[in-house]
């Protein structure tokens, strides 16, 4: 009997390819490789004791509730705790202001399946979050970007293009943006918060990193300011001041959007794992949290420094970088001649890797860009990575590069 053909997978899921990082993290999985590529949190770092002494308590105390189903808004201790940070740092909020997420990468999943529809334009920053342009990608939105400079996204160029392009939604990293590791000013964030206002669209504001400042002071959240107050969804993630295992974030946002994330998160896995929010609640209730972000941030800035101190001799000739005042990544750009994806070849013969600056790109890449995060490794490791990839740069060949 003949068997007939299956048929094709959705239209959109064709068109949609794997993340960079994802490969490169695959391809740089061996133990003796330093990687520069993933933003992946120490795991010696992790507050181990007190993650696991929070699910101890939690499984003896009520544990008839920790493994049962539980309400799609998430658990209402964790709402509260993750309020009151939030309205510590000017923004004033409550627990029912808030959507428990399987990480922030389903809060950036449920804002775009609730406010997009296909062909529905969205502005990103250029070069902007991968992951981001994935998920947009797979709605079947219009992505344009937005120029950047040494200062992140241009005011500027936003209101030119808001005009022109009449997005439904503006996608971006303020504070120690990823893959740049730049931050906004106050300034800046103002003006978006007015362009928002005046012409009418949706902001989505990710904060994953915003608790990792090394130095400087906090800026607002665009969320904060009046003018984009009722027109900003904040995301929020616990994978850097806990573990990204738990696959816990959340997101914020005004009342009717909350509700219909709500309702598409309930339609995409009902609720976020029980036991895991219940944890977290007790973390936040008997952990020092403070304690353990200055340990956190100590350590993290002592890498970022080690990094910063060591790429003049590791890249070539020419080469510049960014100095972030906190987050995980460092942005290079390479000299005339040099192309980041073949030296990344060269370097992963060396037992070191990165991650190309192309793939971040929604428009025209950069191909003498690259990023590098810091935070995986401890200093001498990160020193042993700069040296393996400073000879990896005497061997690359060099070809000419065009267009960016």
């Amino acid at each position: 009997m003949t068997r007939a053909a299956l048929p094709p997978t959705a239209a959109r899921t064709r068109s949609i390819g794997p993340s960079a990082v994802r490969e490169i993290l695959a391809l740089t999985a061996r133990p003796e490789v330093v990687s520069f590529a993933g933003g992946l949190p120490a795991p010696e770092l992790f507050d181990a004791s007190g993650i696991a002494a929070a699910y101890e308590r939690v499984l003896a105390e009520a544990h008839g509730r920790a493994l049962q189903y539980t309400t799609t808004e998430g658990d209402p201790e964790l709402r509260e705790a993750v309020a009151a940070r939030l309205g510590a740092r000017g923004l004033p909020t409550g627990p029912d202001d808030l959507l428990v997420t399987t990480g922030s990468q389903q809060a950036l999943t449920l804002v775009v399946s609730t406010l997009l529809d296909p062909g529905d334009t969205v502005l990103v920053e250029d070069p902007g979050y991968l992951a981001a342009l994935q998920c947009f990608a797979f709605a079947g939105a219009r992505v344009v970007p937005v120029p950047t400079d040494d200062g992140g996204l241009s005011p500027a160029a936003l209101e030119e293009i808001v005009v022109r392009e009449r997005p439904k939604l503006l996608y971006l990293v303020p504070t120690f943006q990823n893959p740049t590791g730049r931050t906004l000013s106050v300034e800046r964030r103002r003006a978006v918060a007015e362009i928002a206002e005046r012409h009418g669209f949706w902001i989505a504001e990710d904060d994953p990193y915003g608790d990792l400042r090394y130095e400087g002071t906090h800026e607002p959240w665009i969320s904060a300011l009046p003018a984009a107050a009722d027109r900003t969804v904040l995301l929020g993630s616990f994978s850097k001041i806990m573990a990204p295992g738990l696959r816990l974030g959340f997101l914020r946002a005004p009342v009717e959007l909350l509700r219909t994330c709500v309702i598409a998160k309930q339609s995409a896995d009902l609720h976020t794992s029980t036991i895991d929010q219940a944890a977290a609640a007790r973390y936040f209730r008997d952990a020092d949290l403070d304690a353990h972000l200055a340990r956190l941030r100590a350590a993290y800035r002592e890498r970022r420094d080690a990094l910063l101190d060591g790429l003049p001799d590791a890249l070539p000739a020419g080469s510049s970088w960014n100095r972030p005042d906190g987050g995980m990544f460092v942005w290079a750009r390479l000299p005339e001649g040099h192309d980041a994806t073949e030296l990344l070849r060269a370097a992963v013969e060396h037992d070191v890797a990165y991650v190309p600056g192309a793939p971040f790109y929604a428009g025209v890449p950069d191909p003498s860009t690259l990023r590098l995060s810091f935070i995986t490794h401890a200093p001498d490791e990160i020193g042993e990575g700069l040296h393996r990839l400073a000879r990896a740069c005497t061997e690359a060949p060099t070809a000419p590069v065009t267009g960016r």
